[in-house]
């Protein structure tokens, strides 16, 4: 009989390591990344036609909006698991609707010519297969817009519970005038395991046509969170700068939204009264000193003249957000020197879609020659 039983429980261990070692060879051979300078599409808008560019009395003021929708999952009663919390996926397709829809009805309000969305997901376990970026189109009809992927993950069965499941999701880029010649830059990224939790980074471009011949381009950006080390984000923003000091030198107007991972006033801990005593990865402050000559940090412009006064832009989600959580500014826009910042200022929505708020800058094209 105790035979018959050790042999039984051996057979059950056998299986589980099979099926263990099955599912991490599914995981391993469906992983991929999508080649870098990737020409992406441009989805004409809905209703009605995009603007040819911009002209000078509309280059007088021009408002951006950055947003980072967390896949519609995360309005203030989500938490995230790899966070330190327990969600996974969003409570219901409704839920993921609503949230979406209400973002995007926030950000229109703001009158913006251009949005920058992240965490957009196009078909996710994690957000019931909610295509958020059809939703958002239908949202902003007007605007022409461009997707960019970076994220299609196999299905990862965890946490057991509530798996995070199979997810595909990128940047959106949203604009009332024609956007041409988009493309997909691959970010570097971690080579090892944690590349699995890591998203396929990566940043878009687009441009319009601006004022004297030049061009308004915009970059959509998620820097790295999860599982990064610093080589891996100095390369990230090395990659970056390069190509927006490439453009500025070619005399265009260069805006760089989204984001960033990263404490964008560098002492978000002081402003907002934070009582975290451990700094994960994406508090870090960011390196200023990183920063090309020619460029500017928005917020951080603000708190060194001493007027910035802005809520954050992304709560801890370790836990729901109760309005006591840690709090940081790491959405932000990085602007070159041809551009005049007008204003800059966090749309509180006090997390109620999301685990970030949107970012809003009002700017003109000042024609400033190198």
């Amino acid at each position: 009989m105790v035979k018959k039983v050790l042999i039984a429980a051996g057979a059950v261990v056998v299986a589980l390591v099979l099926a263990v070692g099955a599912y991490a060879a599914y995981v391993m051979g469906s992983y991929y990344r999508l080649d870098d300078s990737l020409a992406l599409v441009v989805d004409a808008p809905l209703a009605g036609e995009a603007q040819a560019g911009i002209d000078a009395q509309e280059a007088e003021q021009l408002t951006v909006v950055a947003a980072n929708l967390g896949f519609g999952a995360y309005d203030a009663a989500f938490d995230f698991f790899m966070d330190g919390g327990s969600g996974s996926v969003a409570r219901s397709a409704d839920a993921v609707r609503q949230n979406i829809t209400a973002s995007a009805e926030a950000v229109l309000a703001e009158q913006p010519d251009i949005v920058l969305f992240q965490e957009v997901d196009v078909d996710g376990t994690r957000s019931h297969h909610v295509d958020e970026y059809a939703l958002l189109r239908d949202e902003l009809p007007e605007f022409a817009s461009v997707f960019a992927q970076n994220y299609d993950s196999p299905y990862l069965a965890w946490p057991p519970y509530a798996p995070h499941g199979a997810n595909k999701a990128g940047l959106a880029t949203f604009s009332t005038y024609e956007l041409f010649d988009p493309l997909r830059r691959s970010l570097p990224i971690s080579e090892g395991l944690s590349k699995l939790v890591d998203l396929d980074r990566c940043y878009s471009v687009c441009r319009i046509d601006a004022v004297d011949g030049k061009q308004l381009v915009v970059f959509n950006v998620h820097l790295s969170a999860y599982g990064a080390d610093e080589d891996i984000m100095h390369g990230q923003r090395e990659m970056l700068f390069a190509d927006m000091r490439a453009e500025r030198e070619a005399g265009n107007f260069v805006i760089a939204g989204g984001d960033f991972n990263h404490d964008m006033i560098g002492v978000s801990n002081e402003v907002y009264g934070n009582q975290t005593e451990v700094q994960e990865s994406w508090a870090k402050p960011f390196p200023f000193e990183s920063v090309p000559d020619g460029f500017a940090v928005a917020a951080k412009e603000q708190l060194d003249a001493g007027v910035f006064a802005s809520a954050a832009t992304c709560r801890d989600a370790g836990r729901p957000y109760d309005g006591t959580n840690d709090r940081w500014v790491m959405d932000a826009f990085i602007y070159s020197d041809n551009i005049r910042c007008l204003s800059c200022e966090t749309l509180d929505l006090d997390f109620a879609y999301s685990d970030h708020n949107p970012v809003v800058m009002r700017f003109a094209l000042a024609g400033a020659e190198l």
